[in-house]
């Protein structure tokens, strides 16, 4: 937990400075540590153009009184824009994952075209805003040194590239290993998967596999032939050079081995139980419930292609996050916030089991909940998938419900609906209490119910959550 008013949880590893929010607003010390460094890049100049192209996040000297509260010991203190989520490499889709890869090496080719150089290649130092990735830590600039070796390159490979080759080499996503082994994904077990006619890859080769040999050898006190011994070598910076953009072209290529496979859900949006006229009615209710509310930021749950988080932005929302698991859905849904520039950032999860608290003293990475409340949630046709295929009783589905937002719009579909027909086919109906009126009185105890617009088979409750 933070030891000092206001310091994030997540930033207590880097001695070159913290991270700090207070009043809403973040800031970023810098100590003697990096300031040689720090000074270096700023005269460089190589920062700003970073951040005049949007790759890079903003920071701004604070004035002194500011810079004394914050932190009297600091060099320097920085002001970051806020950012309307923050989000991990777990909840990424392949594509984001990439996306964000990309913008990494982007930076370092740049970077080191101007003696700069990055210190780590952590995914951790990349956000979204909307589709669009930006790196996030000013302190992992500095001097390059001449002759050196790509200090990041295990943490990119096991952080982006084998995340990514999971997926492009055996059909695989990367996330519930990644939330398991929060570092990435370990070179070595990655190379334990790989068949021979992986390893014939002169990449995969000289990248993965015999690096991991070298690090096999240096355990066991071979040290001549580890990975340490090729670090200390001169290595020139055209051939580093060489060596980011070689990487850059392998990251470009992948492509996931599921990617023409149409998921379950992907085309939800546009194969419902819905009538022409219940489809009108539903997007009006959802138009005016974000209209009144006006939401800087809205969660839409179970959000599949996005098509009701455009809806929200178009009337009103500041920010849309959507969260799903089906990652072609997500897909999609990544793919239209980027076409259309739109401020929507689609994430992954299980809504039965979301994101938690963990890395260090189970603070270092934020859960779901802790990254809210919304100031808005859409829960459209999830609630059945919760309460009939996880046995999850009505009134934790309500609690969890308006814990995540200070006001929502559910969907509630009842048993005669054939969405929830197809869930009740294989299994027997052990749900007797699964009905709208247990469902409002559920509700109730935690929110205010504002309106229920029946159509049809499913109702659409406005509420807000009670303080």
């Amino acid at each position: 937990m933070p030891t000092e008013p206001g310091l994030d949880p997540a930033s207590f590893r880097d001695p070159s400075g913290q991270v700090h929010q207070i009043d809403g607003r973040i800031f970023r010390t810098v100590t003697d540590h990096a300031i040689d460094d720090f000074d270096f890049v700023q005269a460089s100049e190589v920062y700003a153009r970073l951040v005049e192209a949007g790759k890079v996040i903003a920071a701004n000297p604070v004035d002194d009184a500011t810079r004394q509260r914050i932190s009297a010991d600091a060099r320097h203190v920085l002001e970051h824009p806020k950012l309307p989520m923050v989000s991990y490499p777990y909840e990424w889709t392949f594509s984001q994952l990439k996306a964000a890869a990309l913008l990494h090496l982007d930076i370092q080719i740049e970077a080191l075209a101007g003696g700069v150089m990055l210190s780590d290649a952590t995914a951790y130092n990349v956000q979204f805003i909307g589709a669009a990735p930006i790196f996030i830590d000013t302190l992992s600039f500095r001097r390059y040194r001449d002759g050196e070796y790509w200090t990041g390159h295990q943490q990119f490979c096991e952080q982006f590239l084998i995340p990514l080759l999971l997926a492009a080499f055996f059909g695989t996503t990367h996330n519930a290993w990644y939330r398991g082994t929060l570092e990435g994904i370990p070179r070595a077990d990655f190379v334990r998967l790989l068949g021979f006619r992986h390893k014939l890859s002169w990449r995969v080769l000289t990248q993965l596999v015999l690096p991991s040999s070298f690090d096999r050898s240096a355990q066991k006190g071979n040290i001549a032939v580890g990975s340490s011994a090729l670090q200390a070598a001169k290595f020139p910076k055209q051939t580093l050079d060489r060596m980011l953009r070689r990487f850059r072209d392998w990251i470009e290529g992948l492509r996931p081995k599921y990617a023409k496979q149409q998921t379950i859900w992907q085309n939800y949006a546009t194969h419902t139980s819905y009538s022409d006229a219940g489809t009108t009615a539903k997007h009006a209710a959802i138009a005016r419930f974000v209209g009144d509310v006006k939401p800087a930021i809205l969660w839409d749950l179970g959000c599949n292609s996005g098509d009701y988080s455009e809806l929200a932005l178009e009337n009103g929302a500041g920010h849309v996050v959507g969260w799903d698991f089906d990652m072609g859905a997500l897909e999609a849904a990544f793919a239209r916030a980027r076409e259309k520039e739109l401020a929507f950032t689609a994430l992954y999860f299980d809504a039965a089991n979301p994101s938690p608290d963990q890395g260090w003293a189970q603070s270092e990475r934020r859960g779901m909940a802790e990254r809210g409340p919304a100031d808005a949630v859409l829960a459209l046709a999830l609630v059945h998938h919760l309460a009939i295929a996880k046995n999850l009783p009505l009134p934790r589905v309500t609690d969890w419900l308006t814990g995540l937002g200070r006001a929502g719009i559910v969907e509630f579909v009842t048993k005669e609906d054939p969405m929830v027909q197809e869930l009740l086919k294989m299994r027997e109906d052990i749900f007797p209490n699964y009905n709208l009126e247990a469902f409002l009185t559920a509700l109730s105890a935690k929110a205010e119910v504002s309106d229920v617009e029946a159509l049809g088979t499913r109702h659409l409750i406005t509420y807000r959550s009670k303080p």
